[in-house]
């Protein structure tokens, strides 16, 4: 079941309460992203997050689960997105733990032949 706008928006309101997050649409579902990280998705109308360690420490008895089919890592699922106090205490733990993104690098243009060409 692909997540619907309406249940997006609801965890995006949430979050935003805590600071910088954005989402980016990918095959009906969404990547979440705090502070420029990406800390989990959201499908099939549930919040899950990276397993991070501070995670796992905050979340102890928390539902893991795939959160799409093929996905390769069993994550968290969040329950309480409205208690802006707790997720403000997850959300600046995660992010220092997970790695800063890369950087995009631009490709060179191949040259057209003839091009340039002095000689």
């Amino acid at each position: 079941m692909a997540t619907t706008k309406e249940f997006h928006d609801y965890i995006v309101e949430n979050l935003q309460k805590v600071g910088d997050v954005a989402t980016r649409k990918m095959m009906g579902e969404y990547c979440v992203y705090y502070q420029g990280k990406l800390i989990g998705d959201i499908c099939g109308n549930c919040l899950y997050v990276k397993p991070t360690e501070s995670v796992l420490r905050l979340m102890p008895d928390a539902d893991r689960a795939y959160p799409y089919e093929g996905s390769k890592t069993l994550m968290a699922v969040v329950e309480n997105v409205e208690d802006t106090e707790f997720m403000e205490k997850l959300l600046s733990a995660m992010v220092k733990e997970l790695p800063e993104p890369k950087k995009k690098t631009k490709k060179a243009k191949p040259q057209k032949e003839g091009k340039n060409d002095l000689s």
